[in-house]
Order: C-alpha cells, then structure tokens, then sequence
C-alpha cells in the first residue's frame, strides 16, 4: 500500500485535495494561509443537511442538539463517505467521534446485518464507552447495533451482546484479541477500521496488539486514522496499512482557543493546599485534576473527601464497576471534582467541566493537549491551571514554545508559600540539637521559583 497523504492546510483547518481540481491547484501553488475562507476548497457547513444523511441518521442528529458541523466533521465526513482513507488530526474536544461515526452509520445503513461490519479501536475503556454510548444514540433510528469490548469485565456477558448481532464494536486491543482468538469475533465481513486516537495507543504500547489484530484482516477495507496528535514515529505503521489517505488537519494540534493557560508556581507539599484554595476562591462548575500516579490520585481525593468536597478518583486500581460510578457521579453533577490520571484525559465527554487542574505537570506537550482538552468543549470557555514547581522548567519551556506566548505566572494573596514540610520541619528541629551540626537555611519560595 501507498502512503500519499494529500492535504491543505490553513491555520484552522486542512481541507482535503480531493474534492475539486481547484483544491489540489491550491495545494500545489500555495500551501498555507492565514485565513481558512480564502482557501478555494474551504466549505462552511451551515447545517448538517449538506452531507444528505438518511433521514433516519438526521434524527439522531437532532436528538443530540447538533446542529453546525465542527470543522473536523466538515472535512472529514465527505471524504469517509466517499470511501477514501483518512487521517484525522483534531484536539479532543472538537467532534472527532461523530466525525467518523456518522459516515459509518450512512454507510452501513444498507446491506446486511447482524455482523461486525465496522470496528473502531480504542485506548481506553472509557473512550471505548464513549464512541458505542455515541453510535447507539445517532444510529437509533438506523436499527445498526454497537457494542463495546474492553478487559476487566466477563468475557461471557460480552460473548451473549456479540450473539445478539454486533454491526459496530468499539474495542480496546487487548480483549478484542481475546475474542478474535477465541473466535467470538469475525472481521471477514468488516468494512471499515477505525483507530482513535492513535498517538495514545502507540504511546501506550498497543503497537503489537493492533499488528496482530490487523493480521486478522486480510481483505480490503476503509482506514480511518484519528487523534489530537500525529507523531512522526506512527508514519511507518501508516504507510504499511493505508492506501492514498486525505490528511485532515483542524488548528494544527493547537489547544482549543476558546481554553485560558496559567501556571501556579507552588512547592510540591503545597499543592493541596493551593488545590483547596483555589476551589474555594474560584466559581467553577465541575472540575477536572489531573496528577501524575494512580496513589497520587487516590491520595488527593481522600483528602479534599476530607474536607468536604464532593470528589471521587478515577484511576488504575479501581474496578470496571467503580470506574462507570465515578464517570456516571461526574456527569450527572453529584461529583463536583474528579482527581484522575491520564486514563480519563481520552474520551471523559463532560459539557460541563469549567477547569482542568494540571496538580503536577504533565510528561509531554502531547498529554497537556489531550488533558485541557476536557474543557472549553464544543467553543465553551474553559481554563487550564497547572501547578509547577522548580523541576518542571524543561516542561514549562516546551510547553510555552507550543503555545508561541509566555504563560502567566499567578500567586495566591496571603497564601504561605513558605510554610515548609512537616517532615523537614521535624527533621530540621531535630538536627538543630546536635552539637556542632550546620544546618542550611532552605531558599525562599520567591528564589526557588525565580528561574520558571
């Protein structure tokens, strides 16, 4: 297979070349533009009308409260329903899902049913959730029946939703080999493969599963690559599994602009202090925070539980059953504040998250991006916080070369932040009894945060 991706890319979008000769001219001569409505092949979609999905699909449109095609959907719909390839790169947040699922269900509305006939790959349990919740809902009318297929749940009672007929399964690698090995799933009948949000699964280590998954499908078929971002390290896998794929690219991986980014220089055993602080100081409808480790995240929400706020975690040691309880309390408003590690930075849909709280910095611009991008959804407004501390400044400078601006510092007023730890305090107090020991006096707040 060949990889001859064609694009246009504009600092909102990069439309597809293949839709006129007009397009690919502009590819050729021109390139790049500042502004998306002088690009010849730039289409505002004023409505969902003008992609003529069946009426049945329209209905599940309007159910949902769609109503303007994002520029994702824009782009990427026309070309899916065309058949071609596609790579869709897309910070979360901007419609990514129904950018791809929509054109499966207008696809698959006619033919045979009862059969996987499409398969979306997925990171995460969550997002895997997610992407069924959204294709059972746009597809009502259709009669096309999705299901998800994740570890850490019975393999029987997944087995029973598979023998009433899956059209659509959404899947995370590991389990879905489990069944293909078994032989509960069969890919002869797929026509289109999806893989969402590439980057995280290969950053994940799901290369080899998602190889061995596809050498269970040996026949032609439609790719669809999407994620908020493209690393070059991916080209290879890409070049191997699609043919001739149109690159669709919205706000070149940039983080929404509708998001406001600030960083609350802090030391480290400070944080929850500031963490409360903030929550109580701030108007916030929910709130997101993200730490580093699953017992970081544990450790947080058993202590703002502490002091009353209506907070759980979402992490790595909880259970299936406890993971829908704390995405369910978060969307439905009974928890107010979900501590979460990166495994929610994917696929957590929540119109109503005002703050993402970086509570440590995150490993890479690539995980900044897919965490902020839980707010400011849908052109909402929404801020991002990060706390940082004197190791963080490599990560501060990256992050502010992505961004292309300085971010602004900001300090809480009357906040001590010289208070020092408890630990060090009794260990100080301690040394401070032997004779003719020296103790150092420990830098100021103010010199320690001078360099970020």
């Amino acid at each position: 297979m060949s990889f001859q991706s064609q694009s246009i890319q504009t600092s909102d979008c990069v439309a597809t070349s293949n839709f006129n000769a007009e397009g690919r001219e502009f590819s050729r001569s021109r390139g790049y533009t500042d502004k998306p409505e002088r690009c010849p092949s730039y289409r505002q979609a004023s409505d969902f009308e003008i992609f003529n999905l069946h009426p049945s699909i329209m209905a599940g449109v309007r159910a949902l409260g769609y109503t303007v095609p994002t520029p994702i959907q824009s782009r990427a719909i026309p070309p899916i329903l065309q058949g071609r390839d596609i790579i869709g790169l897309a910070q979360t947040g901007t419609g990514k899902t129904a950018a791809f699922i929509l054109p499966i269900l207008e696809r698959l509305r006619s033919g045979s049913r009862g059969h996987v006939r499409a398969l979306v790959i997925s990171p995460t349990r969550e997002l895997a959730e997610q992407t069924c919740e959204v294709s059972n809902h746009l597809g009502r009318g259709t009669g096309l029946r999705s299901t998800a297929i994740y570890g850490g749940v019975s393999m029987e009672q997944q087995n029973q939703d598979l023998h009433g007929g899956a059209d659509i399964i959404a899947a995370c690698p590991g389990r879905l080999l489990d069944h293909l090995w078994k032989g509960t799933i069969d890919l002869s009948e797929m026509e289109i493969l999806v893989i969402d949000e590439a980057d995280r699964m290969f950053d994940m280590g799901f290369l080899p599963d998602i190889r061995n998954v596809l050498r269970c499908i040996l026949h032609k078929h439609q790719t669809l690559l999407f994620s908020a971002t493209m690393p070059a390290d991916i080209g290879r896998l890409v070049r191997e599994i699609m043919h001739d794929p149109v690159t669709v690219q919205v706000d070149r991986q940039l983080p929404a602009k509708t998001v406001s980014h600030v960083l609350y220089p802090v030391p480290q055993h400070l944080k929850i202090n500031l963490l409360k602080e903030i929550l109580n100081t701030t108007k916030t409808d929910s709130v997101l925070v993200f730490t580093r480790t699953k017992y970081g995240a544990e450790r947080v929400a058993r202590q703002l539980a502490r002091y009353g706020y209506r907070t759980t975690s979402l992490q790595g040691n909880l259970s299936q059953n406890q993971r829908q309880a704390a995405l369910a309390g978060f969307r439905n408003g009974s928890i107010k504040v979900l501590v979460a590690t990166d495994i929610a930075a994917r696929g957590i849909d929540v119109l109503s998250i005002s703050h993402v709280i970086n509570y440590d910095m995150p490993e890479s611009t690539d995980d900044y991006i897919h965490r902020i991008g839980r707010t400011g959804r849908v052109n909402k407004s929404g801020a991002a916080l990060t706390f940082v501390t004197g190791a963080d400044s490599d990560k501060i400078y990256s992050l502010e070369r992505l961004l292309g601006t300085r971010l602004e510092r900001l300090t809480l007023q009357d906040f001590d932040y010289n208070k020092p730890a408890p630990d060090k305090e009794r260990r100080i107090s301690y040394l401070s009894r032997r004779p003719g020991q020296r103790i150092l006096k420990k830098p100021t707040f103010r010199k320690q945060m001078a360099g970020l």
